[in-house]
């Protein structure tokens, strides 16, 4: 197809200069969102003899090395900081996945008396700022005595509301004739939902899982109010020591945000599909 006949997805012709125009605008976002990324994956593969401060700046390191990797792990406890991590942010993948398939089939696929006062009440958790309930949040951790563990850092944001929402509308796109059929033929409300419902959102779990993931891979604030013991801490907690210890080399410090970046880059690759068809399934309608 020649360039000066290209169409659009409604068969309507692109004029050159936007076609131009968008693929400008697209490789600024793209510059914008990705290069500290890699000006950090650049950093962390330099060595000690390069200036990363020059000017002009040299984006590609002339010799590369992995021994930034190396200092980081030798420095801190990263990889034990690390399975915290994963300890905490794989747990809250489950409860958030179970909790808000739950909550959202009951929400959007169960009739009984008060269903709209409670998606309201998740509506209006949403717009809680995390400031506001923190000291509740710490104060009912002390509590129940689980300060300083991990399962006082997943408590809080196990099940969040934005996920139920997600689910709920999930759900709600799905046709009723589907479970109509099924419960003529004698299936209970948990066959529905386990073989009915759950199958067709696949998607949107996708969705609520690499939310879950992200939210508690990279939550600072509430683990470093919670936690006490450095055993305990997990991965941001551990690379903000190694900010306030090394703050001059920006070498070990772009080398411990890569590592702390580079699972959530694996989930997403491994999920993507799912993400953005799960993002169609969970939309919310106006």
């Amino acid at each position: 197809m020649s360039i000066l006949t290209l169409t659009d997805a409604d068969g309507r012709r692109i004029p050159v200069w936007q076609l131009v125009l968008r693929y400008v605008l697209l490789l600024a976002v793209l510059a914008l969102t990705v290069g500290p990324f890699l000006w950090q994956l650049s950093t962390s593969l330099k060595g000690p003899g390069e200036d990363i401060f020059s000017s002009p700046p040299k984006f590609f390191p002339g010799h590369p090395t992995l021994d930034n990797y190396t200092r980081v792990a030798e420095t801190i406890p990263v990889w034990d900081y690390a399975l915290n991590s994963v300890k905490v942010a794989t747990a809250n993948v489950v409860t958030n996945c179970v909790g808000s398939a739950l909550a959202g089939y009951a929400l959007a696929r169960m009739r009984y008396r008060g269903r709209r006062a409670a998606t309201l009440a998740f509506i209006l958790a949403m717009l809680v700022p995390v400031e506001g309930i923190i000291i509740a949040q710490f104060t009912t951790m002390r509590e129940l005595g689980l300060n300083n563990t991990l399962i006082g850092v997943l408590l809080p944001g196990s099940v969040a509301a934005m996920n139920v929402l997600l689910m709920r509308n999930a759900f709600l796109n799905l046709p009723h004739e589907v479970e109509e059929a099924a419960f003529v033929d004698g299936a209970n409300v948990w066959q529905r939902f386990f073989w009915i419902a759950l199958p067709s959102v696949r998607g949107t779990l996708a969705v609520v899982a690499i939310f879950a993931f992200m939210g508690a891979w990279d939550d600072f604030l509430w683990p470093l109010i919670v936690l006490s013991d450095p055993a305990n801490f997990t991965l941001t907690i551990g690379l903000n020591y190694l900010h306030g210890t090394f703050a001059n080399d920006e070498r070990l410090v772009a080398a411990g945000t890569i590592i702390a970046v580079l699972p959530l880059i694996v989930l997403f690759a491994c999920l993507q599909r799912f993400f953005f068809r799960g993002v169609g399934e969970g939309a919310v309608k106006g």
